[in-house]
């Protein structure tokens, strides 16, 4: 019997001006919305890598994730829990940690993301994430709908 082929693997190349925008959080943040749209260039169970741009203001929860993350900071600036992370800081998010909350800046922030394995996400401080955005008169949206992968269920918090 002849051994059996596995499918060659190859080289994938995406552009960024052919993916398309996915609202994936949002909050209310006085009388605008304030929200993080991400490009998904490569997706499968072995890595997540993205393009996202955050309005000025958005904040997401203290949080950590299923695998290792990295982020790269692009343009604008946000903060990391006490750290201000400008262009050219890099993030490193070891599984089983966590970081955050995150402020976007005045102007938003545009970050370059890569997740090693399963990019779902855990809370860390539900509660003061809700401090935050009562300090900031902010109130968390419904989750936007996105277009996971068949093979993901969607667990956002």
């Amino acid at each position: 019997m002849a051994p059996k082929q596995k499918k060659p693997v190859e080289v994938r190349f995406r552009h960024l001006d052919q993916e398309k925008w996915q609202e994936v959080r949002a909050i209310q943040v006085g009388d605008r919305r304030a929200s993080v749209w991400e490009k998904w260039l490569d997706f499968t169970p072995g890595f997540l890598s993205l393009y996202a741009k955050w309005d000025p203001g958005m904040m997401i929860h203290r949080h950590g994730h299923e695998s290792d993350h990295v982020v790269f900071v692009i343009e604008g600036e946000m903060s990391c829990g006490d750290v201000r992370c400008t262009p050219g800081m890099h993030i490193t998010l070891p599984k089983g940690a966590a970081f955050g909350p995150f402020v976007a800046g005045p102007e938003g922030v545009v970050l370059f993301e890569v997740m090693m394995g399963d990019p779902r996400s855990w809370p860390a401080d539900p509660k003061g994430f809700e401090r935050l955005l009562a300090e900031k008169g902010a109130r968390r949206l419904p989750n936007p709908p996105i277009d996971l992968p068949e093979w993901l269920e969607d667990r956002r918090n």
